[in-house]
């Protein structure tokens, strides 16, 4: 883990633990202020994260880190959890793209599930497995991607989310390629295939094209020209 992560995760569960301390404090005369000086943090926090997308969307993905960073201490400071874990995902997301894969791992991993499980959000836990099943293929951690790709397809099961079930199939079908598993990688996908067929899913199908292409192109003999 980088410095950075590290002093990140610290920093954000020392909020948690300095929160926990002010809600066990009686109510007093202050309280009048502390909603005022939240309201400034929660539109610091706004502000901070809009111009972190900005400069995402430009690809300056180091500045956003910093700024979508800024945003998750604002939002941590007013607890507003949700928003905080918005900021959180963006963070790891930055890191992924910067190539930085094992940061944004840790951050799923430290940041982001402990605060959907604090907030009790499934939803929240089902996106960042599939987002650590992403992560964790691309640092070519095989079996670490199928088993939180397979929590990810789980959980949506339950929570009856087809579009994350087949994020989480094409995942697995991923992984089995990364690993030469074609003949099962190609059952999956075809499962994957007919399951957005009846349910009129079309958004997957450049998705579920090019995998079947890939695994043509692994499983096809080659003939040598003479």
């Amino acid at each position: 883990m980088s410095k950075i992560v590290l002093a990140l995760v610290s920093l954000f569960a020392s909020f948690q633990l300095h929160a926990q301390d002010l809600d066990a404090q009686e109510p007093n005369a202050g309280n009048a202020i502390t909603i005022s000086v939240s309201k400034f943090d929660l539109v610091d926090g706004n502000s901070f994260y809009e111009e972190a997308e900005s400069l995402e969307k430009k690809g300056d993905f180091n500045e956003a880190l910093t700024l979508f960073g800024k945003a998750a201490f604002e939002y941590n400071s007013v607890k507003n959890y949700n928003r905080y874990g918005q900021a959180i995902i963006k963070m790891s997301n930055m890191h992924y793209m910067l190539g930085r894969f094992s940061d944004a791992e840790q951050i799923l991993l430290n940041v982001a599930l402990k605060n959907y499980s604090k907030m009790g959000s499934r939803n929240g836990l089902m996106n960042t497995y599939g987002l650590l099943g992403k992560v964790y293929l691309a640092n070519n951690k095989s079996t670490q991607s199928m088993w939180f790709y397979t929590q990810q397809g789980m959980l949506a099961k339950q929570l009856k989310s087809n579009n994350a079930y087949l994020e989480s199939i094409l995942g697995i079908v991923q992984v089995k390629i990364k690993k030469k598993d074609f003949t099962l990688a190609l059952r999956d996908l075809k499962t994957a295939e007919w399951f957005a067929n009846s349910v009129k899913i079309t958004q997957f199908k450049s998705q579920i094209r090019d995998a079947r292409e890939v695994i043509s192109n692994k499983t096809t003999p080659k003939t040598s020209l003479k």
